[in-house]
């Protein structure tokens, strides 16, 4: 299953999982049995990997979450989405989650045009995310752009190409993030 933890290369025909879709090793194509806990475990995992959060700050999202009002599983996802780290992949300043985050902690971004340095930081509605004068320099963010014409754009966020800036016009919703998570076991993986 596709974690697109490779950036662009997830995209392409170079995709191990396209290639080789199943575990290395000479067992590697039997299928294993996973006990409902272990289904719950593995998603969490799953998600954990997909947005580079350890396991203290991972509990802590899935307990704001269900503070929250509304379906648990759809906040825990909106929380996640609206990570700095992962709005800079989303708007196409960063080629994966990993790039954003560690751009991010060089000091390469704005966010209402402060300085942030913290990948973790939650933007809300209105912010305006944009780069350092040493950020629009930088090669690896000028790459990213010039492969934004490729890329499809949630409708929660707008990008302007020319001031290299990104938008967060409204809240992240599930049926525009298109990774293959089952948030509900998650949740009842915490409601144990």
């Amino acid at each position: 299953m596709k974690l697109f933890l490779k950036g662009d290369r997830c995209y392409s025909d170079k995709c191990a999982i396209e290639r080789r879709n199943y575990p290395p090793g000479q067992h590697g194509q039997a299928r294993p049995r996973f006990s409902d806990y272990g289904t719950q475990l593995r998603e969490k995992q799953k998600v954990k990997r997909i947005y580079g959060v350890l396991e203290r700050q991972f509990r802590k999202t899935v307990r704001e979450a269900e503070r929250m009002r509304g379906v648990k599983g759809e906040n825990l996802m909106a929380l996640l989405e609206r990570r700095l780290d992962n709005v800079v992949h989303r708007l196409g300043l960063a080629t994966s989650r990993a790039e954003g985050r560690m751009l991010i902690g060089q000091g390469h971004f704005t966010v209402n045009e402060r300085r942030m340095s913290i990948p973790s930081a939650r933007v809300r509605t209105g912010d305006v995310i944009g780069l350092t004068a040493r950020g629009k320099k930088t090669k690896r963010i000028v790459d990213a752009l010039a492969t934004l014409e490729t890329r499809t754009l949630p409708t929660w966020l707008e990008v302007d190409v020319e001031t290299k800036t990104g938008r967060v016009v409204g809240d992240p919703v599930r049926e525009e993030i298109t990774l293959p998570i089952q948030e509900q076991l998650i949740i009842e993986l915490y409601s144990r």
